[in-house]
């Protein structure tokens, strides 16, 4: 537990350290993003995030559904990681998104209902997961404390399917940067799975709604002080996909914030990130070990 401010910076400095590299030097200022080793890539590597995938009576968007189709295929199995919710809450969280799932033929079962070694093999020989919406930085804590967050990252490059909605979403991308969330909790580090070449911000406006200008340059200024990053803004309903090396706009509307400047994405692949991926080293098994 860190107990002030200074120790904090201090732990995060330390905890960071293997994650940012050369940014920690300054060098990701000047430097292509993502500044290694924070990126991690495999030709198996599946993983889908949406801003937010429950309607206001209690359902599935439309177009998010659609894209579990797609995404997971013939796997009916689903993990969820509700760690993005206080222990106190995981029951219930488990009760509201378990019907969603179940309605679309899904068979789900939730990991907080196992633990240490026991969890750990459950990530192993899970097929698929779905990483629930919350508190971002709960969530990567829980990751970081459990030891899961490196076994999570291994199963997904090793072909396991990942799905991450809001807080989800936002542990997909290489670092926790452009969230909405407050930090109510300390964190190692704010290296997340790394496995999409950008950082993200859930629940993104869309352009004409009032809160679209105030996000929009709260993501510029984010990019001021982290130059380097490319930024994803995911829509509610919104879903964006890596599959077979490639990012596509599976539904929209989704951002993007880079040098070239900011615009909305068409359905389609992202170009921008897809070459981002490719200039990334694939992981190494041993590499991957060696930081959970």
């Amino acid at each position: 537990m860190v107990n002030d401010r200074r120790a904090f910076l201090k732990t995060l400095a330390i905890g960071g350290a293997w994650a940012a590299g050369s940014r920690l030097a300054g060098a990701a200022a000047t430097a292509p993003f993502p500044a290694a080793p924070n990126l991690f890539k495999s030709p198996l590597a599946s993983a889908m995030v949406s801003g937010g995938t429950i309607t206001k009576d209690g359902k599935l968007l439309p177009a998010v559904s659609a894209a579990h189709r797609l995404h997971y295929g013939a796997r009916k199995k689903i993990l969820l990681i509700l760690h993005a919710s206080v222990p106190a809450d995981w029951d219930s969280a488990e009760q509201k998104i378990r019907p969603l799932f179940e309605a679309d033929g899904y068979a789900v079962e939730s990991l907080h209902r196992w633990k240490g070694r026991e969890a750990l093999k459950k990530i192993e020989d899970a097929e698929a997961f779905f990483v629930g919406g919350g508190e971002t930085f709960l969530l990567l804590r829980t990751l970081y404390e459990t030891g899961q967050l490196g076994v999570l990252r291994e199963r997904v490059l090793a072909g396991g399917v990942f799905n991450g909605s809001s807080a989800g979403c936002n542990i997909a991308g290489t670092v926790i940067g452009a969230t909405n969330d407050f930090p109510v909790v300390d964190v190692p580090s704010r290296a997340a799975l790394g496995l999409f070449p950008c950082v993200f911000n859930p629940h993104h406006p869309k352009v004409g709604e009032p809160e679209y200008a105030a996000r929009a340059n709260k993501i510029r200024g984010y990019r001021r002080l982290n130059p380097g990053e490319t930024v994803l803004g995911i829509g509610n309903g919104a879903v964006a996909r890596l599959h077979a090396g490639k990012v596509t706009v599976e539904a929209g509307p989704i951002f993007i914030y880079d040098d070239a400047g900011s615009r909305e994405l068409p359905v389609g692949e992202v170009p921008e990130l897809t070459k981002l991926l490719a200039s990334a080293p694939v992981a190494s098994p041993a590499g991957l070990s060696s930081i959970r």
